[in-house]
Parts: C-alpha cells; structure tokens; sequence
C-alpha cells in the first residue's frame, strides 16, 4: 500500500510506476487510475479519477474474473459509477454483494467503447489488518485490490465455509508448530490436520489438533514427510479436518491486508534426512495465499579455489 503525507498507511500495495516503453505511446491517454477503501465488513469503495468526465452518470465500474469472461453473470459484475466530487467517479461493492472466490479485473466501463483497465492508487485497507470476524458466522468472505505484476487493478476474493485462519508457525528444530482459529465450525472429537502430497494424493500425514473454543493447534513432524520425496520440488498441503467424519477445509492466511504471501512471507527451511538424500524442509503460503510444506533439494556446495598464496 502507498503512503502519503494526508493518510499514513501500513506497507502493502504499492503504487506501480511504469517502466520505460512498457507498453505506453508517447501522447497515448493516461489509464484511469482508482483509490480503494476498504471497510470492517468486507466493503470496498471505489474512486475513479475522471477529469473531464466527472459529472457522467453513465460509466460503470466493471469486474470482470479471470477465465469467466465468457462465464455470463458469474463472471462480471458491474458497479455504477456516479460523480462524487473533486474529479472523481466512485463505485460501491457492499459487503452484502456475493463475489465469488477468484481474481477480478477492474475495468472502466462506458456506453460504446471498450472496457479500459483501472490502475491502483492509494488502497486504504487500514480497517482489515489483523481481522477478526465473528467465528459464529457461517461463512468468512475477503475482498483484497492490489496491483499487478503489470500495473493494473485487481481484486483477489476468498469466500470460504467454514474457514480454517492460519495464526502463528513456529519453525522447530525438526518439527512445525501451526496454529489457527475455525469460523464457521467447532474443532470436536477427532479433529485432526491432514498434509497432503500434491504429487502423490495417496500419500497423507495425520496429526491430531489440540483445540481451544475455536482455536487450533498441531504439531507437523519433519521426518514423517522423508519417505516419499523424490528430489526436486516436493509440496505439500495442510488440511484441517474439523470433526472425525466432517469435511476438510483448507488452511490459509487472508484476514490481514497481503494480496501475496508467498511473495512477502519467509520462514526458515530445516536440514532433512531422506532416503533419497539430504533435503531442506519448511513452510511456505501458496500464490492463494494457503499453506503448505515443502521439501527442496540443498544448494550445492561450491568447492573452494586454493589461495595461490599458499602450498
């Protein structure tokens, strides 16, 4: 997130600043460039900066999901745009407006001409951080704009139910303590967190949760996860299943202000003893922001050149 003397905010989305020849023609129009608002409840306020068009009641704010272009209503949803003063459209999406889970495009969108993409300005998601829903509620829905690898808008929904909130990791020597809350659930008799090989869905380690209301905690042992590797890359992805017989839910990280985790959050990979060979193993957040552990193979060690000064 920028900053800006008038509203300090936390790091976050950056303002993008386009490279040189990165797509732009000399005199070629400026992309409409949008402010985000976030509110506690999960409502975003949108400000479109329209100079010339600021007293227009006919432009849109248009989301469009990514792979639902041809997806009908599920994969856009149009947002009136209406003169809000001082050059400016602005859009409302309430909290009360389902946004199915996804990447959204943000789009200006006027009668007769082709949708053009926002670009982000200041996002103002000061009343997310740190968020706490109530974990009675039935279901857990974020909405996230952050600025894309190419300088655009966009907004990244989860709705999640019920949701599993990964909470603090504590890197061990030889083992991950994970802990979390449940919304929408209880963990019961049984409740148990199950990481799976992604390349091998056969392959599951189970470890029983110690619950607190609707918090949760497990132990991850590294050496159970030795037998399968095979070299290379190896995820694998935490589960939690809420109650002997209920269904799992994914464990993520979303209810702070980070659109990208695996981009932001580092944890320390420890040295792993495998059949196959010395490997590091270590949490990590996925590009959804879910979490997993994964086996790498070590860096080669480098033999060292002899010191000509010496022998």
């Amino acid at each position: 997130m920028t900053t800006s003397a008038d509203l300090p905010l936390r790091p976050g989305i950056p303002r993008p600043v386009p490279a040189p020849g990165d797509g732009e023609r000399p005199g070629a129009p400026a992309a409409p460039r949008a402010d985000c608002i976030a509110d506690s409840a999960g409502g975003l306020t949108f400000d479109v900066e329209a100079p010339g068009r600021a007293e227009s009641w006919d432009a849109a704010l248009l989301l469009r999901r990514r792979g639902g272009r041809n997806g009908g209503a599920a994969g856009e949803l149009r947002l009136p745009l209406v003169p809000a003063g001082r050059g400016r459209l602005r859009a409302v999406l309430p909290s009360t407006v389902v946004l199915p889970e996804g990447r959204w495009d943000a789009y200006e969108a006027a009668p007769g001409a082709e949708p053009v993409r926002l670009t982000p300005g200041i996002n103002d998601l000061r009343t997310i951080v740190d968020r706490h829903p109530d974990p009675g509620r039935g279901s857990v829905a974020v909405r996230l704009p952050y600025a894309t690898k190419h300088g655009n808008l966009s907004v990244r929904s989860w709705l999640r139910s019920p949701h599993a909130e990964a909470d603090d990791l504590h890197v061990r020597d030889g083992e991950l303590l994970v802990e979390g809350r449940l919304y929408g659930a209880v963990p019961g008799p049984g409740a148990a967190v199950e990481v799976r090989c992604r390349r091998v869905p056969s392959e599951v380690r189970t470890v029983p949760v110690t619950a607190d209301g609707t918090r949760f905690s497990c132990t991850l042992p590294y050496p159970e996860f030795a037998g399968p590797w095979q070299g290379g890359d190896e995820p694998w992805d935490l589960w939690l299943r809420p109650a002997s017989g209920a269904g799992a839910v994914r464990i993520s990280r979303i209810l702070d202000d980070v659109a990208d985790k695996k981009a932001v959050f580092g944890y320390p990979a420890r040295p792993l003893s495998t059949p196959h060979g010395p490997a590091l193993i270590g949490p990590y957040y996925t590009v959804d922001n879910d979490l997993s552990v994964r086996l790498t193979e070590p860096e080669p060690e480098h033999e060292h050149e002899p010191d000509p000064g010496k022998g």
